[in-house]
């Protein structure tokens, strides 16, 4: 029961694209919380003009956003000035503490706020810990990772073999509505 309340992601994702990010703001949902590397571009790869348009369109449904990750500022910031988000460095994942400055930041709660990041060991860890509502993405480019995080990927997926976890595809929303 410990194993599965700390490292079981409560939803998956294909990507950051597969969310209905209005159906989450329409259940209460007010700020999301995102890792960058992987997450939302390949490792150490800077914001995208759709990156930006991404972060634009949530702010137009009505979400503010953090930024936190394990890098320092000289990463952190340009991708947060390029898609205009708010953002905390060094977090120390999975440590808890970044996520409750990261709500902080915002003026938001554990019931208000969605954490999305690629890492079972750091992201959905510590989300857990917290007791955060969160969606593990699938790796935007597993390749452009470093040799460290290749090697926690292979514990990953011996973590969650065999383990059924909801995942989350705006695909499976439109196939209910026709």
């Amino acid at each position: 029961m410990i194993f599965k309340k700390l490292f079981i992601p409560e939803r998956q994702a294909d990507g950051i694209w597969d969310i209905d990010f209005q159906a989450e703001y329409d259940s209460g949902f007010r700020a999301v919380i995102f890792d960058i590397d992987n997450t939302l571009v390949p490792h150490d790869a800077p914001a995208t003009k759709e990156t930006a348009e991404f972060f634009r369109e949530l702010r137009e449904i009505g979400f503010m956003t953090c930024l936190i990750s394990n890098n320092q500022e000289s990463r952190v910031k340009p991708f947060a000035d390029e898609v205009d988000s708010l953002y905390l460095t060094d977090a120390e994942k999975p440590s808890r503490k970044s996520y409750r400055k990261a709500m902080k930041l915002l003026g938001t709660n554990l019931q208000n706020t969605l954490f999305v990041g690629d890492q079972l060991l750091t992201d959905v860890l510590g989300a857990r810990r917290l007791g955060m509502h969160h969606i593990m993405v699938d790796p935007v480019d597993p390749e452009s990772e470093p040799q460290h995080i290749r090697f926690k990927r292979v514990i990953e997926r011996i973590m969650l073999f065999g383990r059924k976890i909801k995942r989350v595809s705006k695909k499976d929303l439109k196939k209910t509505e026709e």
